[in-house]
Parts: structure tokens; C-alpha cells; sequence
């Protein structure tokens, strides 16, 4: 520690992550009920979202906790 004051967290520093990926969610949704065609692919990709950035923090987290620590 250097002693340098950090900023104290924000509720969008906190929620931001979670509300962006729940309304990707939600406008995928939407688009499968409403649209053809580029809706129904844009919501096969946005209702995936929520597994793949869930796999990429755990992924993530495994790779960090096998690193030696030196």
C-alpha cells in the first residue's frame, strides 16, 4: 500500500455490470416476440450473454488462482 485514498464505490460502479447485461437481456427477449429475421439473431445473441460473460469470470478466476505466487 502506497497509501493512496480510493474512491468509495458508486451503486453504478456496483450495479452497472448487472442492469447493462439485464437489459441486453430484456431487448432480446423483446426482439425475439416483435422481429424476424436480424431480431431473432440479435436475440439468440443477447439472451446468451448472461452465460457467456458468466463463463468468462469463471474461467477467469480459475486461471488467477492457479498462477504461483513468486
Amino acid at each position: 500500500m502506497t497509501g493512496e485514498s480510493r474512491r468509495p464505490a458508486t451503486w453504478l460502479d456496483v450495479f452497472g455490470a448487472p442492469i447493462a447485461i439485464g437489459l441486453l437481456s430484456v431487448a432480446g427477449l423483446l426482439s425475439a416476440l416483435l422481429f424476424g429475421g436480424l431480431g431473432r439473431i440479435f436475440s439468440w445473441v443477447a439472451v446468451s450473454s448472461p452465460v457467456v460473460v458468466s463463463v468468462w469470470i469463471f474461467v477467469g478466476k480459475r486461471r488467477a488462482s492457479r498462477r504461483p505466487v513468486a
